[in-house]
Order: C-alpha cells, then sequence, then structure tokens
C-alpha cells in the first residue's frame, strides 16, 4: 500500500498547469518584481480558469497560506506588498 503524502500543497506549486511561474518568485525581496512577474504570467497563460488577476491573485495567497508559520515576517509582509500592488497592476483598485 503506497503512503499518501502530506505534501499535496508543494505538489500542487510544483505541478501546477495554471501558471508559469519564474523560478523562486516568492522568496525575491522586491514586492513591485513579484507582482510584475505574477502578472506577466497569468497574462501569458492559456491554461487559466479564471482572469488573469484571479489567476494570480490566487497562486499568491496559495503561496503565503501554504508556508504558514515558516514564511519569515519579513517576506510575508513583501507578500503582502506585492498583492496591493498585483491589484494596482490590474487595475482593481
Amino acid at each position: 500500500m503506497k503512503k499518501r503524502s502530506n505534501k499535496w500543497s508543494a505538489k500542487v506549486t510544483r505541478e501546477s498547469r495554471a501558471l508559469d511561474l519564474e523560478e523562486g518568485v516568492f522568496t525575491w525581496k522586491d514586492p513591485m518584481k513579484i507582482a510584475k512577474s505574477l502578472q506577466q504570467s497569468a497574462l501569458s497563460s492559456h491554461r487559466r480558469k479564471g482572469s488573469p488577476y484571479q489567476s494570480a491573485m490566487s497562486m499568491l495567497n496559495f503561496y503565503i497560506n501554504r508556508a504558514g508559520k515558516k514564511l519569515p515576517p519579513e517576506q510575508k509582509e513583501i507578500l503582502i506588498h506585492a498583492k496591493t500592488l498585483l491589484r494596482t497592476l490590474f487595475k482593481k483598485d
């Protein structure tokens, strides 16, 4: 019997076909660079199910939630700022 891995979220991040993300995008220190990369990935994807904005924001929220307590507070702050910038880039404010 094959043991089921508890790391389903890592598999989603690794094998998601919705967006082709740049390597290490969620570890970058520049929130604008993160937001622009997510925007570009979402706009160029033909496999996403929702709008480009929904796909980019979903992937960012998924990563923040998946990292949980293991995400350093400084990086969480950067990613939350990236969410604000992503809204601005997609003119959702």
